[in-house]
């Protein structure tokens, strides 16, 4: 349900963001230090429109470009031997160099592929996937999602 007439006040030191001024149910509260804090069971996400999804080609290691905030990638079906790596850039407009990329995967069928980032960079990263079992390739279409947390060194 579409949440209308949002309402923002101090209190406490806090930024306090409600339903509306009649009911005043707290969505979420900017604490006076700085801390974002959801409230009664909201999580902490992105918004409609902040993704997309993308298919690799040709194979696990052509490179991809999706500049979303949150992604869908589906790696190319070529085969991963058992112990083997591939790895492939992901041309992200909206990385920085020291923002945080967050992945999970959902491997399609045979192996036992994984999936972490080694690199990034002002504009992409880099995952690598790597099938840790020790006698069958994998030989399916893996789906990777990823999430772009923004970082700072100081």
């Amino acid at each position: 349900m579409p949440v209308t007439n949002v309402r923002s006040k101090w209190s406490s030191g806090d930024l306090v963001f409600t339903d509306d001024a009649a009911s005043a149910v707290t969505l979420a509260t900017i604490d006076a230090t700085n801390s974002l804090l959801t409230h009664a069971g909201n999580g902490i996400g992105y918004a409609t429109n902040s993704g997309g999804a993308v298919t690799q080609l040709t194979s696990r290691a052509t490179a991809i470009t999706l500049s979303k905030a949150v992604g869908q990638i589906t790696t190319d079906d070529a085969s991963l031997a058992a112990g083997a790596e591939a790895q492939f850039t992901v041309t992200n407009t909206l990385v920085g160099a020291y923002d945080v990329i967050v992945l999970n995967m959902t491997p399609g069928g045979t192996g036992t592929p994984f999936a972490f980032v080694s690199t990034v960079a002002a504009g992409s990263f880099k995952i690598t996937v790597t099938n840790l079992h020790a006698s069958t390739a994998d030989t399916s279409a893996d789906v990777i999602n990823f999430a772009i947390i923004k970082g700072v060194v100081a």
